[in-house]
């Protein structure tokens, strides 16, 4: 079993650019940050900081491109600041949501547990549209989202190879990396990921 605990943010931009990042406090890498964007002509591309997470998220998600490439990411009270390969990201971060309140009163153990994770997700795709909290990762394993709060993303800045992308919008398409979709309204969530065998 595989864990990842940390935080993942979902954005899209006005350029047509969406981008998860997922910010790892804990994982079987260390801690580490990794960006994985689709364009609006649908192309996928992983930034990784190593070759060794580079191999281990594109044998769990889908990617057309590789760029592996120092990540530097600064999580701080209000902000989120990341500079991977082409990219250059600051998300100001706003409050935690209803639905992220709700979640902080489920006990952690619970949180986080793969059959609660199970039993939940066919009402998590009904509260958050195609969202889903456990399905298929690549290589014929299972991977669990067990999301603990929720903070609103309220502007973001961001270039891609010194073009701007544009102003903060809704993830919509939806993203097609894996199994499931982040939210479509621009949110960073703070999650355990587990991946079993």
């Amino acid at each position: 079993m595989d864990r990842f605990r940390g935080y993942i943010a979902g954005l899209g931009t006005s350029s047509g650019v969406r981008l998860v990042v997922g910010h790892w406090l804990d994982s079987p890498f260390g801690a580490f940050t990794d960006v994985m964007a689709e364009h609006d002509d649908g192309v996928r591309t992983l930034l990784a900081p190593s070759d060794a997470v580079a191999e281990y998220v594109g044998g769990t998600y889908r990617f057309d491109r590789t760029v592996v490439a120092p990540v530097d990411a600064v999580l701080s009270a209000s902000a989120l600041r990341v500079a991977a390969g082409p990219l250059r990201l600051e998300v100001e971060l706003g409050p935690v949501t209803v639905l992220g309140r709700l979640l902080e009163h489920v006990p952690a153990p619970l949180a986080v547990a793969p059959w609660w994770l199970r039993a939940v997700n066919p009402v998590a795709g009904l509260i958050v549209p195609g969202v889903q909290t456990a399905g298929s990762a690549g290589g014929g394993r299972r991977e669990f989202y067990g999301v603990r709060s929720i903070r609103s993303l309220v502007a973001a800045t961001a270039a891609w190879d010194g073009a701007d992308l544009g102003q903060l919008r809704r993830i919509d398409p939806p993203v097609k990396f894996g199994f499931s979709s982040v939210p479509a309204t621009p949110q960073m969530v703070a999650v355990t990921t587990t991946i079993l065998p």
